[in-house]
Order: C-alpha cells, then structure tokens, then sequence
C-alpha cells in the first residue's frame, strides 16, 4: 500500500472546478499535479491561478504516475464514460453527481472499479460538511427517537435565469431530480439507510425556456425532462418521506429537510450546503432548540481528502459508489413511477454510512 499525501488529478475546468481547486490546493493531505479539459487553453488558465505544475488534455493528465485520484468535473452525461477511462489507467475515481444517468451504465462503472481494485467516490460531499454531520450524530444519539417520517422540498423557478448555459440542466441526466435530488436522497439514505419503494407523479410546465443572463441570454432552448417531481419514498421498519423537487415553481422554498421521530423532529441544514445549524423539537416542548454545527465547513474537496485517507487506511469512503448507485436507482425508480402510475421497487442496497467524528478536518495533515 501506498503512503503518504495524494496525487490528484481534475478533469474539468469549467465554473465548478474553481470551487474544487480553492480547497485542495489547500488541504495537505492530497497534491494536485494536472489539470486537463477539452479547452486546453481554459486547463492552462486554471493552472496558472492555481499554481498546479500541469495542464493538458485528458490523455496527458491519465499518463501522469503519481495522480491516484481523478476528479471528474465533466458533464452529467459523459460521467460514466470518462469514469471508465480513468479505471483503466489504474487510478481512483471522484465524480461529481450524479454517479450515472441509468441503472445499467452505473452497474458497468461499479463492476469496472470493483475489477480493477479500484474506488469511485461521488459527490454530493456536503453531507460530509459540518451542518449534515451535526444532524445525523443528534440523530445517531438518540434524540429524536427512531426515525419514522421526513419531508423535503427543494422548489423555484429554475436556473435559466441566473445560469449563462442553463441548456443541460434540463436536458437527460438533470432536471430537479438529477440535478438537485442526489443532495436531499443521500442525506435521507444517510438517515434512514437503504429505500425500497418509491411513487411518484411529474409534470412539465413549459416545454421550452430562455436564456436569462451572459453572452446567449434571450435564447430559447428544449425541455427534456420533467420539472416538477412529487414522491413517496418507503424505506426499512415502515419509515417513509415526501419529496418534492421542481424547477417550475414561483414561490421560492429550498433546503427542506425535516425528518419526525418517536421522540422529536429535527429540521436539516440546507443539504447543498457545508454548514448550517440544525433545529430540534424534542417531546412535549413548544420551542426548538438550536444546534449549532460541530465539524468541517470546508466546501467541495472534503469528499476527495475523505477518499484519500481512506485509501491510505484500507477502510471504506462514506461518499462510496454504492451509495451513489443506491441514489441512482432511487431517482431512476422515480422516474419510472412517474411515468407508469406504478409503485416501482428499488432492488439496489447499501449500508447506511456512520456519522464523521466531530473533529475531523480536511484541512488537517494525517498522511505523512
């Protein structure tokens, strides 16, 4: 086994990588060494702000030795591709979400790793940030009792508004519920485990949008995908949640996640979000108490530093492909209930992963 800090690699230099680069040029315990994209003079840019040695193209960033981990930042829709790529180079895989568009692609990208001895560890990272952490160790401690029920609403009118190239969010692979469903399903697979059911109705409000802001505002685009999702998620021991995911709302309500035990309710952080206090209704009081976050806050990055220590340590990642899998095949099994009418069982399974220590810290030194 290897030892020491880790090679890492980024494939995507588009708007996301700045927030991935602003933390792991940071955190000692991982090396970016290259930075490739099919914009070579955009990889060069990035590398220059950033002070990393390489830049290039994907091929040449594959062909580098000490990169173990490549975070791919490429589109929804080449996730699985370019993750095959990066198998067969031997390294490691972070991607960003969500982990595949389809059952049968991720089933490829998880037998690929599990044959190569390789990992893929896949965003959303933010339920390892202190805010979702906080939450989950209340819960783990007993305060809310068993956990029976939880709602979770993500709702506005869109992000063609704000967004210069708004087209892929909604195209195939993205839309609320594969866009934005992989940070509100992990944080609930996260509290109740595995699910095993789901129904679900869709609809689509407009069939084309324009283009609100930068160079290509005032530009009509398709609509592919639905952009209101409404859903009833069964999980074990009869415990369910309500979710509502929609790009086509004109009242503004996101980061909604409130989940009742036998004992309490407890309402989430913003599951997009690193920090965030938690609000807690114990039995029998009128008024919540406040929780303030106990953890990490650092931003995208968290995730490949947790991968990477636990690589060195020969344990499992929290953010691990079949968790990803498991979201996958929640949100493909929404999709296929919105469509039939039908209830539609989820068969994939995955361990619920235990809460972060309080005081781990992506920023910290551990691999010598």
């Amino acid at each position: 086994m290897s030892a020491g800090r880790v090679g890492v690699g980024v494939i995507g230099a588009g708007v996301i990588s700045s927030a991935y680069l602003d933390n792991l040029t940071r955190f000692p315990d991982v090396e970016v060494l290259f930075i490739a994209d099919l914009d070579l003079d955009r990889a060069a840019a990035q590398a220059e702000k950033y002070g990393i040695a390489g830049s290039g193209s994907v091929d040449e960033l594959l062909a580098v030795d000490d990169i173990e981990i490549v975070v791919n930042l490429t589109i929804p829709a080449v996730h699985v591709e370019v993750g095959l790529r990066i198998l067969e180079a031997g390294k490691h895989v972070w991607s960003e979400k969500p982990f595949s568009l389809d059952r049968e692609s991720g089933r490829e990208l998880l037998a690929a790793a599990e044959a190569k001895g390789l990992r893929v560890a896949t965003a959303p990272d933010t339920v390892l940030g202190a805010g979702q952490q906080t939450a989950l160790r209340t819960i783990a401690d007993g305060r809310v009792g068993r956990v029976l029920t939880a709602f979770a609403q993500m709702q506005g009118p869109g992000p063609e508004s704000w967004h210069p190239s708004p087209e892929f969010l909604f195209d195939i692979g993205a839309g609320p519920l594969f866009d934005m469903g992989p940070y509100y399903l992990t944080t609930l697979v996260n509290v109740f485990g595995p699910a095993r059911r789901v129904t679900a109705v869709s609809n689509t409000a407009t069939t084309t949008r324009i283009i609100g802001s930068g160079p290509k505002a005032g530009t009509e685009f398709p609509v592919n995908v639905p952009t209101h999702i409404s859903a009833i998620i069964e999980f074990d021991d009869d415990a369910s949640a309500v979710i509502v995911l929609s790009f086509q709302s004109h009242l503004p309500r996101a980061g909604v996640v409130e989940i009742s035990g036998a004992d309490g309710s407890i309402a989430f952080p913003d599951p997009n979000m690193f920090d965030g206090e938690s609000k807690l209704w114990e039995r029998g009081a009128e008024d919540p108490v406040e929780i303030e976050p106990v953890g990490s806050t650092f931003g995208r990055g968290t995730g490949v530093v947790e991968l990477a220590r636990a690589i060195r340590a020969g344990v499992p990642e929290r953010a691990s492909a079949e968790l990803a899998f498991h979201v996958v095949d929640i949100m493909t099994s929404i999709t296929e209930s919105a469509a039939t009418r039908q209830a539609v069982a989820v068969t994939s399974t995955v361990a619920r992963p235990e809460p972060l220590p309080e005081g781990w810290d992506p920023s910290e030194a551990t691999l010598a």
